[in-house]
């Protein structure tokens, strides 16, 4: 168990990947913080159909502790509180993952300026709120890790004009972010995520999808496990000396653009 009793807050936690990377760190025996919205898990109607049992009840399936801790990202108040009340609970933060996200598929015509705020200020300015409050609690660890959860989308165009902009801002803001907590041994990186099989991917039609199969060169698309499995790398001691990066979680979709 790598992780063994490690304190982790996990954003958007009660789906898809944010679902998985908990579960992982409970397989490791990390302590677990499931921050989202809701505390049921969406149902997809491509994947995660049959996804029915809360967060907190895998991980106590597993021996580890969970705390779900209902958390609106956009809401710098609710961001606040969550981090507070994880510390108060566990006594301690090791790890901060940032996973929340929303998309709202369209245009810079099609979306309106409300949606563009909505967008970034749950994936980039939610992001770095919770991990302006957690770097305080992070630098006195001997564990410290922040994990932001990007995409293949901030490599390139085509997520829309502000999930793309949003996620490619995220790559830098870990870089920025590893300046600032390098000397406290607290490491910084990103994951971006390729197609995963999750219920944010009910906006897509069935021939988008073909399309992403086809430009994927491992004949699958992703789990939330496989991101999970890079999440608890990253956040190991295997990983002290890792900082700075993005690692690409895409089954190899960016090595063909």
């Amino acid at each position: 168990m790598v992780l063994k009793d490690r304190v982790a807050i996990v954003t958007g936690a009660s789906s898809g990947i944010g679902r998985g990377i908990a579960v992982e760190f409970a397989r490791e025996g990390a302590k677990v913080v499931v921050a989202d919205v809701q505390e049921a898990p969406k149902q997809g109607k491509y994947h995660e159909q049959d996804v029915t049992t809360p967060t907190v009840e895998e991980i106590e399936k597993l021996g580890a502790e969970g705390l779900f801790i209902q958390t609106d990202m956009s809401d710098d108040s609710q961001v606040e509180r969550l981090i507070q009340a994880a510390v108060a609970h566990f006594g301690e933060l090791d790890i901060l993952v940032n996973n929340a996200g929303i998309h709202i598929p369209g245009t810079s015509q099609d979306i309106t300026i409300a949606d563009w705020d909505k967008v970034v200020g749950v994936n980039l300015r939610g992001i770095f709120v919770a991990t302006k409050l957690a770097i305080p609690h992070l630098t006195k660890s001997q564990y410290g890790r922040i994990i932001q959860i990007a995409s293949v989308h901030a490599f390139g165009g085509g997520g829309g004009p502000a999930y793309a902009s949003a996620k490619a801002a995220l790559v830098n803001m870990v870089r920025d972010t590893a300046l600032e907590v390098g000397g406290y041994g607290v490491t910084s990186n990103a994951i971006c995520p390729g197609y995963i099989e999750t219920a944010i991917q009910d906006y897509l039609t069935p021939d988008q999808i073909q399309e992403a199969s086809e430009r994927t060169p491992i004949p699958r698309f992703g789990l939330p496990r496989d991101i999970g499995r890079a999440s608890v790398f990253l956040a190991s001691d295997d990983a002290e000396w890792i900082t700075g990066a993005s690692l690409l979680v895409d089954g190899g979709y960016v090595a063909g653009l």
